[in-house]
This record gives C-alpha cells, sequence and structure tokens, in this order.
C-alpha cells in the first residue's frame, strides 16, 4: 500500500482545510464510512458533517466542566448544526482524564493516565487526542472494535492531525492499533 503521511509545517486551524481533504481521500481509498472528529467549540464538526456527508461522523466533544464548572464549550449554533446534517455527537469524560485529572488536580500526584497521555504526546497533541477519542467512542458504543476509522484532531485549534485506527475499549487500550498516520505536523 502507497500510503504516504502529510507533515505540515507548523500546528494548527490553517491546516484543517488540507487536513479535511486528505481525510476524504484516504476515507474513500481505504473504505472506511466513520470518522471521529475532535471538536471543542463545535466548528470543525460542523466543517465535518458538511464536508463528509456520505460518511457517518462522530464528534467528540469536551465533558461538561473541563475548563470551568458548568461550563459546555461547544456552542450551541454548532451543535445543533451537527445534528441537523447527521453527525452524532459525543460528550464524555475524557478517557485519559476523568478521576486520574481529579486526582492530579487535587494531590499534585500524576497517575497511569497522565503517563500514557503524556507518552502518545511524544508524536504530538493530535496523535494522543486521536487515539483518546477512539477510545471515549468505542465506550460509548458508537464505533465497533472490529473495522477501521479515521480519527481527526487537532494540536489547539482546528484540524490538523488524522490517523486510522482499530479502535478499542479503555480497559483494552493496549490492544488498539494505530494503523497509520495521514497527516500532522512537524515536531520541532
Amino acid at each position: 500500500m502507497d500510503l504516504q503521511t502529510t507533515y505540515f509545517d507548523k500546528p494548527g486551524s490553517e491546516n484543517t482545510e488540507q487536513t479535511l481533504k486528505l481525510v476524504k481521500e484516504w476515507a474513500d481509498r481505504l473504505s472506511i464510512g466513520t470518522l471521529l472528529v475532535a471538536s471543542t467549540s463545535g466548528k470543525t464538526g460542523a466543517l465535518a458533517v458538511d464536508q463528509f456527508q456520505s460518511h457517518r461522523i462522530v464528534v467528540v466533544s469536551h465533558a461538561t466542566g473541563f475548563n470551568s464548572e458548568n461550563e459546555q464549550e461547544m456552542l450551541p449554533e454548532y451543535r445543533s448544526h451537527i445534528e441537523a446534517n447527521g453527525g452524532v455527537l459525543l460528550t464524555c469524560p475524557h478517557a485519559f482524564a476523568g478521576v486520574g485529572r481529579g486526582l492530579r488536580l487535587k494531590f499534585g500526584t500524576h497517575g497511569l493516565e497522565d503517563i500514557i497521555a503524556n507518552t502518545l504526546r511524544i508524536m504530538g497533541e493530535g496523535i494522543k487526542v486521536a487515539v483518546e477519542i477512539a477510545m471515549m467512542a468505542t465506550d460509548a458504543g458508537l464505533i465497533r472494535t472490529d473495522e477501521s476509522v479515521i480519527s481527526v484532531a487537532g494540536s489547539a485549534h482546528g484540524t490538523d492531525t488524522a490517523a486510522v485506527i482499530r479502535p478499542t475499549n479503555t480497559f483494552s487500550f493496549f490492544d488498539m492499533q494505530l494503523q497509520g498516520i495521514l497527516c500532522k505536523p512537524w515536531i520541532r
């Protein structure tokens, strides 16, 4: 298989259009029907449902309270747009956060989840997020463990990373397969 990774000069939202173009090409080439898209405000999720009408789109947002108590960061207008255009929304605790984040914030100690997340960050923030949202969607029953997905994420705003993943539940994390990286920022 001739799969080439595209590297962006720097991370950020200026790569969103090219990332989504690459995802479309590879989803069609590999016959992958489900795309996972990380989206905090909902803007990237709304772009994805507009561009991938022939694919199943699962948009994964931050858990309510992630940034501020009782706050949901996904804007209502994007949430409505995603749902009205066939996208599936998932809002739940992060696979590498949850109780582990609570321990870190309360006691200043790091748990196994932090170590795994930081190890994945060696390949870039987007890769960590792409792996994490795959487990979250699997745990929620929105994707299957016997079908590859393309997981789309970013380093801050927009998207700049996409990977083909054979997902697993969080309890079988070490069975997950990162099958290929379609694009990511070059790490400097």
